[in-house]
């Protein structure tokens, strides 16, 4: 039996390059680091974005005109892609991987609800790492994820998690523009922080992710205030998140 669970989030930047296109050793540093979790017994719900862009590495331009449908088709296609890659690394490691695609339905109380906790932990049960990504082919308007920072949040919320971890492609929340020579990481922020004069200078506008530093904070100091510590950590880079359990963590740690 596990004696701790956490959620780990990567977004889309963290796992693609300048090109737009999938990093598999991204994804493999992921996946040696919750196979060593795995060994000490924490278990991993892995929350990762990147249908989209693996559909359009499949497809390519698309003559679709509506952002919409063009979006749906692009996350047909490439969330098999995306487990591929997922299946084969984890493989390697040794260990065994399972898709689950909610949407907001399925965290509202009742039997969707339900249905969510008892297939997570199920698979946490049988070993199984959950790599769950919001269901882009048919998750339109009201029934969508503000992104990938809420569904994390609502996953961790749902299975009590020790920790949530949300990976980027910086080291965490910064008091001016990440790339300012007078910037300066913020290690710790409270749930009820005022985090306005930050978030502005830190969020991107480029790139394929739906969620910025704003969204990040936002759900992380939820999850906090839940008694859910949460850490912002750069994604790209090696032991990010082993680092967390081993006292050496740069980064943004929100907390009670």
């Amino acid at each position: 039996m596990y004696k701790e669970r956490i959620v780990i989030k990567v977004g889309t930047n963290v796992m693609t390059n300048k090109d737009n296109r999938i990093l598999r050793p991204v994804l493999r540093e992921l996946v040696r680091q919750i196979s060593e979790l795995y060994e000490r017994d924490i278990m991993t719900i892995l929350v990762s974005s990147g249908s989209v862009i693996a559909g359009k590495e499949v497809l390519g331009k698309s003559k679709i005109k509506n952002d919409t449908q063009r979006r749906q088709v692009y996350s047909a296609i490439g969330q098999p892609r995306m487990m591929r890659h997922y299946y084969n690394i984890f493989n390697d490691f040794g260990m065994k991987c399972a898709q689950v695609l909610p949407t907001k339905r399925d965290f509202s109380p009742g039997i969707h609800r339900q249905n969510m906790i008892n297939c997570c932990e199920g698979l946490l049960q049988e070993g199984v790492i959950p790599i769950a990504n919001e269901d882009d082919a048919v998750s339109v308007t009201m029934s969508m994820f503000s992104d990938n920072d809420e569904l994390a949040s609502l996953i961790a919320e749902l299975i009590n998690a020790d920790k949530l971890i949300i990976l980027t492609d910086i080291d965490g929340l910064y008091t001016g523009h990440p790339d300012a020579k007078d910037s300066s990481l913020v290690e710790n922020v409270d749930p009820e922080e005022n985090l306005d004069k930050y978030i502005k200078e830190n969020d991107k506008t480029e790139g394929e992710g739906r969620g910025g530093m704003g969204s990040k904070l936002d759900y992380a100091q939820k999850a906090a205030a839940k008694n859910i510590p949460t850490y912002i950590a750069n994604g790209k880079k090696d032991n990010s998140i082993l680092d967390i359990f081993d006292g050496t963590f740069t980064g943004t740690k929100v907390s009670l």
